[in-house]
């Protein structure tokens, strides 16, 4: 992809995909945390939206979207939002 095209597409991720659902990004081209804008935890449906939008774009091949952990604990299982 051209560079304007990267630009594009990142753009597009943090407003539609990060912003739209509260949600901010940490991270590079290739992987990266997704976490609440705020204090709290990313929900299931969060996870679930972020993971469509990706699946739903023509300009990748192929998107990963983990199980939520808790980047403090990872080890620990995370406790569900209610």
């Amino acid at each position: 992809m051209a560079d304007e095209a990267i630009d594009a597409f990142l753009d597009a991720f943090l407003k539609e995909a990060m912003e739209a659902n509260g949600l901010g990004y940490v991270g590079g081209d290739d992987f990266g945390l997704v976490c609440l804008q705020k204090r709290g935890s990313v929900t299931e449906a969060q996870r679930a939206a972020v993971e469509a939008w990706l699946k739903g774009r023509s300009e990748l091949t192929s998107a990963e979207v983990s199980p939520l952990i808790d980047v403090w604990y990872p080890e620990k299982p995370i406790n569900p939002v209610a």
